[in-house]
């Protein structure tokens, strides 16, 4: 500090300071300048009027310092300072004895400091404050809780049922919500199955507090960025999620709530009063809520008899059942397939059983004795799903989970009011035209090698709407677990060519004489009239004049139907009309590969074909059904013609309801697939076939009617697909060994079978589909199909003389493996009398007894089978949403 700082105070008005005060105003010069009148900083230290309050500037420092607590603070309220900014209560200047400054509770932003220094916070003001939050946690976990109450197990997992309605508004069941559930005490419970769920789910369940941070870190995290809700990660979390059905909320309030009442859970309830409330209230599908349920559900016993290996299977099925269950859910999901669920519960069984041994629950010696699924019961036991109900049901389900926001968990706890499209009259006719036709024919008892594992499937459409009317899926949906409406795995043979000759007519066929990617944009549009070689054993071409060949340069060989050419020597044209009339498969085939199988399978998911259920689309046979849609599709499909090529979704609710009001509508949201002209034209060629073709067995008297037979290689599989302008329906009929003790289902030759020689789509196929549209349609007014527009050009026309063709239902030929240089062809048969038009007519025939092969799809080739020469069956992914086969 200066030395001239450390001198004491001078007296008000004394020494040489006052003296030249006293002479300032008679004084010249600079020094004797009023402070105020030249600007000087030092103005502030007095009033203006020469008055100097203190001895010296040292001593004004001082006491500003004491009064304001610092020169620059003092000057804050006016802001005033060096440069003379106005402010302080003295006046101009730097202030003089300012106000003192009011000490604020919160420091912040720091007062005394500048620049970045004013936002750091002190270490008083961070430590306050953490200790702050803290103390709010608590006190808001205190209070939650008190709040919260341990779930009483006896009021859990309760649920309400769905009702279903029919189109007409009246009840169909009640079913979906029902408790199926039966509390046992812990010592009824076995210990193999406590150590089950704790070995694979919480092995710190005896000693944990009931909580895990990190699984309810990460639930709430996911929740917050708007992911998908996680369950507890603990026993205790996972029956505290269990008891309260009552808020099933997806929500951070919600998590928060069972956070604290599990805590509440840990600390006050025992453990093994948790695990038997945990084991009482967990769904283990099939409506079985609790372990005893889930015993009687699977195995028909109680839980107490329950072994090791059935244990470690129902903790598996709490991961979800849809997923897990043997017997399939594929009108859930279509992953949910029976095998895919089998391999899936058996690994995780398996996985439970090795964790059992590694925790030391379980002997290596006893868990040795279950290494395969243990058997289960039939899924169904509710009785009111019985006949066709539990169908229509899963069907409704199976379109509100993969077309609504509405969630398989939704649905199970029910209070849903869901109206469907079914028609109760058709459900009934249609049924009843199945089972006259299978008691009248298919007789297991009798003919046992032929007759037996015969089933049929059936699906009626309205093309206006897309609403599916009627649906037969099997003997009774508490009995047969498939619905062979929705997913069978069945080719459907030539029912497929319509595809074939829509492709031909939209997009048309190509010029062999430009390269490959000219001749995509350069077509002909095809006419019904085009003619096309009706030849035995073709030789199938590429577009360009090339012969096809698989990738062992196997040339492809098409077949016809008992190995019989139609049309006339020596190139056997027949026009496209006559060889969809009498479903000849040499024609279809080269007109495939002359549009394009890629425009085929275009043309076949237009019309409503789900892709998923194509399959062999890089082959010749592609075109003529090799591939396994479902009946539901297929009516639907056929729909799009029947509309004029205007294509719907088929669908199964138009409406559901809650206490909350209208939770879902359907809309109609029609496309147009085709124009008019190409649908019109082949519905035209389709009416041939009815009218005087391989389906005349369903004509309807007073009604015009489209449709096509089909059957496939080794006769395993027939369909008659038909349609009205008011309804679409398709009928399919198959042997297939499903039993759930075969591991692998297999399609059985029809040969003999309802005592005929062979079966066609013409034949037990047409015929119910007639009984049925007869009845179903029996009060509607007969509508003619529009007048189609010509359309396309004749190609291949250098027309020859066609004599009368063999008229036989022509299932799909398969390539014969190697081609024979000079075959002799085989001449056109005669024509059939009257009393015998078709084969499956006459007397002690049923099928064509030319010899050879029978013209159907001996091979389908796959991704894995480029040969063509395989055994493979289509992919089964024929369901209404793609579901695999059951």
């Amino acid at each position: 500090m200066s030395e001239h700082r450390r001198k004491p105070p001078q007296p008000q008005g004394g020494g040489r300071a006052a003296a030249r005060r006293g002479q300032s105003g008679s004084s010249s010069g600079r020094r004797a300048a009023p402070r105020g009148a030249t600007g000087s900083p030092s103005d502030a230290y007095g009033s203006g009027d020469g008055e100097r309050p203190f001895g010296g500037r040292a001593e004004a420092r001082r006491a500003a310092q004491r009064s304001g607590g610092g020169r620059r603070r003092a000057a804050e309220p006016g802001r005033g300072g060096r440069r003379g900014a106005p402010g302080g209560p003295t006046g101009p200047g730097r202030g003089g004895s300012a106000a003192p400054a009011k000490k604020r509770f919160i420091d912040y932003p720091r007062a005394g400091k500048y620049g970045a220094a004013r936002w750091v916070p002190s270490w008083k003001l961070v430590t306050g404050m953490f200790i702050g939050f803290i103390g709010s946690l608590v006190a808001v976990a205190g209070i939650g809780y008190a709040m919260v109450s341990v779930p009483n197990v006896a009021l859990a997992a309760k649920a309400q049922n769905n009702v279903y309605y029919w189109s007409d508004g009246s009840q169909m069941v009640a079913t979906g919500g029902e408790t199926n559930r039966q509390i046992v005490n812990l010592s009824q419970i076995p210990k193999d199955m406590q150590y089950a769920v704790v070995s694979q789910e919480n092995k710190s369940f005896y000693t944990d507090s009931g909580i895990d941070p990190k699984g309810i870190a990460r639930a709430v995290f996911n929740m917050a960025r708007g992911g998908e809700t996680q369950g507890g990660s603990t026993i205790t979390q996972q029956y505290v999620k269990n008891a309260r059905l009552d808020d099933q909320s997806q929500t951070l309030t919600r998590k928060f709530k069972e956070i604290f009442i599990s805590i509440k859970v840990g600390a006050t309830v025992p453990k093994d009063q948790i695990m038997a409330g945990y084991l009482n209230s967990a769904y283990y599908g099939r409506n079985a809520y609790g372990i005893q349920a889930a015993a009687r559900a699977y195995f028909n016993k109680d839980a107490v008899k329950l072994n090791p290996g059935e244990c470690a299977f129902l903790a598996a099925m709490l991961k979800g059942a849809t997923y897990y269950d043997p017997a399939g859910a594929t009108s859930i999901d279509p992953a949910a397939t029976p095998e895919a669920n089998q391999k899936r519960a058996l690994g995780q069984m398996q996985d439970t059983l090795d964790k059992m041994v590694k925790y030391g629950h379980l002997s290596q010696t006893e868990r040795a004795k279950y290494t395969n699924l243990p058997a289960v019961k039939n899924p169904r036991s509710n009785t009111a799903l019985s006949g066709q109900t539990g169908y229509l049901v899963d069907l409704a389900k199976a379109y509100l989970i993969n077309n609504t926001k509405i969630t398989a968990d939704d649905l199970q706890r029910g209070g849903y009011s869901i109206y469907t499209t079914f028609d109760k009259k058709k459900v009934k006719e249609l049924e009843a035209s199945v089972k006259n036709v299978q008691k009248g024919n298919i007789k297991p008892k009798e003919r046992p090698k032929t007759d037996t594992h015969v089933q049929f499937g059936a699906a009626s459409v309205d093309p206006a709407s897309g609403a599916i009317k009627a649906i037969y899926g099997g003997e009774d949906a508490t009995k047969h677990f498939t619905d062979n409406a929705d997913a069978t795995g069945a080719q459907v043979g030539s029912t497929f060519k319509p595809f074939v000759l829509a492709a031909a007519m939209k997009w048309g066929v190509r010029d062999p004489d430009l390269g490959s990617e000219q001749a995509q944009d350069e077509r002909t549009q095809v006419s019904p009239k085009s003619l096309y070689s009706g030849k035995n054993k073709l030789k199938i071409k590429e577009y360009n004049g090339d012969v096809w060949k698989d990738d062992k340069g196997k040339e492809w060989l098409q077949a016809n139907d008992g190995n019989e050419s139609v049309g006339s020597p020596p190139d056997y044209k027949i026009d496209l009309r006559e060889a969809m009339q009498f479903s000849v498969n040499s024609a279809y085939v080269q007109l495939g590969m002359d549009v394009g199988l890629d425009k085929v399978e275009e043309s076949a998911v237009d019309a409503g074909i789900l892709k998923s259920s194509l399959t062999g689309t890089n082959f010749p046979s592609f075109s003529i059904g090799i591939s396994d849609p479902s009946a539901i599709r297929m009516a639907s499909a056929y729909g799009t013609f029947a509309s004029s090529g205007e294509q719907r979704e088929p669908f199964s609710v138009t409406k559901v309801t809650s206490k909350d009001g209208t939770v879902f509508t359907h809309e109609d949201k029609p496309r147009q697939a085709f124009t008019s002209q190409v649908a019109d034209n082949v519905t035209d060629v389709l009416k041939t076939v009815v009218d005087k073709g391989t389906g005349t067995n369903a004509k309807l008297p007073g009604r015009e009617v489209a449709g096509k037979t089909g059957t496939t290689d080794g006769n395993k599989s027939a369909w008659f697909v038909g349609y009205t302008p008011q309804l679409s329906t398709a009928v399919t009929m198959f042997r297939l060994d499903d039993n759930e003790k075969n591991k692998k289902r297999e399609f059985l030759e029809m040969y003999g079978t309802g005592g005929q020689k062979k079966i066609h789509g013409a034949s037990f196929p047409s015929e119910i589909w007639h009984d049925y549209m007869a009845d179903a349609l029996k009060n509607e007014p007969a509508k003619d199909f529009p007048k189609p527009a010509p359309i396309g050009e004749v190609v291949n026309d250098v027309p020859s003389p066609t004599p009368t063709p063999t008229v036989t239902d022509t299932p799909e030929a398969s390539p014969t493996p190697t081609p024979t240089p000079s075959e002799t062809l085989t001449s056109p048969p005669p024509s059939p009398t009257e009393s015998c038009r078709f084969s499956w007519q006459c007397t002690n025939t049923g099928g064509t007894t030319t010899g050879g092969t029978d013209g159907g799809v001996t091979s389908t080739p796959t991704a894995t089978d480029t040969s063509g020469n395989g055994n493979t069956r289509g992919n089964g992914n024929g369901g209404l949403f793609g579901g695999s086969t059951g």
